[in-house]
C-alpha cells in the first residue's frame, strides 16, 4: 500500500493534475512517486512466472470547490491512465456558492501488463456548461488523499 497527500488548497487547472507528497511510501517499489508530482508510476511486477499482470485498486478522496469569481456549476475530478481521465471514476459535484467544499470519492482497479509500466494521477475533469464561450474552471482541492493498494 502507498498513501499520497496534499492538505493545502491547491488550484488545479481543467486537464491538470492534483498535486500529491508521500505520506507511505511503497516499500517493495510497485508504487513510485516524485514528491510534490501527481503522477505515481504503477510498475508490472509480478510474484511467479505464471502471473501475466499485477493488478491495483487505486482510490482518491478529497474536498473540492470552485475558487472565488467562477461562475456556479458542477465540476469533477477522475483517475487517469497516462493523461486520460478514465471516465467510470468521475466524481462529480455541484456546489451552491463559489468557496463552498463538497468532499468527492473515486476508485478504479487498474490492471498492468507483467513488466510495463502506467502512469495514474487525479485530473480535473470539469466541464464548461457554455463551452463555445466560458472555458472550462479551474477548481479548488484541499485535504487531497489517494491511496493505492496491489490486489493481485
Amino acid at each position: 500500500m502507498a498513501e499520497f497527500t496534499y492538505n493545502p488548497i491547491q488550484s488545479v487547472s481543467p486537464n491538470q493534475q492534483v498535486l500529491l507528497n508521500t505520506t507511505i511510501g511503497c516499500p517493495k517499489g510497485y508504487v513510485i512517486h516524485r514528491e510534490g508530482s501527481g503522477i505515481a508510476t504503477l510498475r508490472g511486477i509480478v510474484n511467479n512466472a505464471c502471473s501475466c499482470f499485477a493488478r491495483y485498486q487505486v482510490t482518491f478522496n478529497g474536498n473540492i470547490a470552485l475558487p472565488e469569481g467562477a461562475t456556479v456549476g458542477e465540476i469533477s475530478v477522475a483517475i487517469a491512465i497516462d493523461g486520460e481521465p478514465i471516465q467510470t471514476s468521475r466524481a462529480r459535484y455541484t456546489p451552491a456558492a463559489v468557496e463552498q467544499y463538497g468532499n468527492v470519492t473515486s476508485t478504479a482497479i487498474i490492471t498492468v501488463p507483467k513488466g510495463c509500466c502506467m502512469n495514474v494521477s487525479v485530473e480535473n475533469t470539469s466541464e464548461s456548461a457554455t463551452p463555445d464561450t466560458t472555458p472550462a474552471p479551474a477548481i479548488n482541492v484541499q485535504n487531497a488523499n489517494m491511496v493505492i493498494t496491489r490486489i493481485a
